[in-house]
């Protein structure tokens, strides 16, 4: 089996792009490319979920490899207690500083998310070969597309989705994401089925690219399965719009489509041209993701319940940026210095050979 470190460097950019786009200085000063497309499309901030769901998948690879893909009931108590424990960790961020009524308590997100598709994707691969695995990824995205398109003229508006109608019905809108002034949830329970395929995807591809001995041949690889993927991610969108907050089968596949041609440039790099050097700042992102991911989202919440004469310390520190230079770039430059200063905690922890695995 061939290593490829180009993959730690693909999960540290994955990791300092989510930093960069969760903290801006204001949500009402952020360059374009640095938000969520209005509702159809894609920007690059739509780009970073799929990519840590796809690194998830390239690790879980490595993680059973270890084991020789053992299907015990070890293996699988293992797999759903740490998807649990995910979860978990997700909601009781969603109630720092802990003043959230119950009644009130968003059940959804991020983390939650990850460790629900966490759960069925691991599970799948371990009970499926390579051509099943590919198998059921095709009926759970096909299937996805006529489950939504079910709803008539309104399946693919912000009130009108199954993916709504579904989360109203299970979780209740005040435990629900509000988007826009409506009860809707864009980590929500029925648009985490197609998230497990970017899983199983990233899972797949790994498997793949460490089957490929000369690493020349394997960047050539990626970019053609990277352009087919897009390619066949804007054809689809013709009749199944390209939609993050939806998750749709062309999202899933577009946007694998470009973590396949990332990966190629950092297979280039670091792989074949041996600019390990010159990558080191991601690899070093690259080897605590989840637990940085959790702390950067602490830390964010923190400044946010820290007050500071009339406004949050978060807002105060942004504030001390705008005397210098224009409110966009300000907060730009504020998000930037998070990706900075978790930089150096990844270093610290990468130094003393810490890795925390949650």
């Amino acid at each position: 089996m061939t290593r490829y470190l180009a993959l730690d460097a693909f999960r540290g950019a994955t990791i300092a792009l989510m930093i960069l786009v969760n903290t801006p200085g204001s949500w009402s000063h952020v360059y374009a490319p640095l938000l969520h497309a209005n509702w159809h499309g894609c920007t690059l901030t739509d780009l970073v979920f799929p990519f840590f769901l796809f690194s998830i998948g390239s690790a879980m690879f490595f993680s059973f490899t270890k084991n020789n893909f053992a299907a015990t009931p070890t293996q699988f108590t293992q797999i759903i207690k740490r998807g649990f424990i995910l979860f978990v960790i997700g909601v009781m961020l969603s109630v720092i500083p802990f003043n959230t009524p119950i009644e009130s308590l968003r059940i959804m997100g991020v983390l939650q998310r990850i460790g629900i598709a966490y759960i069925v994707a691991a599970s799948l691969v371990l009970l499926l070969n390579r051509r099943g695995v590919f198998i059921i990824s095709a009926i759970i995205l096909l299937a996805y597309w006529g489950l939504l398109l079910s709803m008539g003229d309104n399946s693919l508006t912000l009130e009108g989705n199954i993916i709504r109608q579904f989360d109203l019905a299970t979780l209740g809108a005040n435990h629900m994401y509000t988007m826009r002034g409506v009860s809707f949830d864009p980590e929500g329970l029925l648009s985490t089925i197609p998230t497990v395929v970017n899983m199983l995807l990233g899972f797949e591809l790994t498997r793949y690219l460490t089957s490929i001995k000369d690493k020349k041949s394997s960047v050539i690889q990626l970019i053609l399965i990277g352009g087919v993927a897009i390619g066949f991610g804007v054809l689809w969108s013709l009749f199944f719009p390209i939609n993050k907050a939806l998750w749709t089968s062309s999202y899933v596949i577009y946007t694998t489509g470009f973590a396949c041609l990332l990966l190629a440039v950092f297979v280039w790099l670091i792989d074949v041209k041996g600019q390990k050097k010159l990558m080191s700042p991601l690899l070093v992102y690259g080897t605590n993701p989840l637990f940085v991911f959790v702390l950067s989202f602490f830390f964010v919440t923190a400044y946010l319940n820290i007050a500071v004469g009339k406004s949050s310390l978060y807002a105060w520190l942004y504030q001390q940026l705008l005397l210098f230079t224009d409110p966009t770039l300000a907060s730009f430059l504020f998000a930037f210095s998070h990706v900075v200063l978790f930089w150096f905690i990844s270093l610290i922890l990468y130094q003393r050979k810490i890795f925390i695995k949650i």
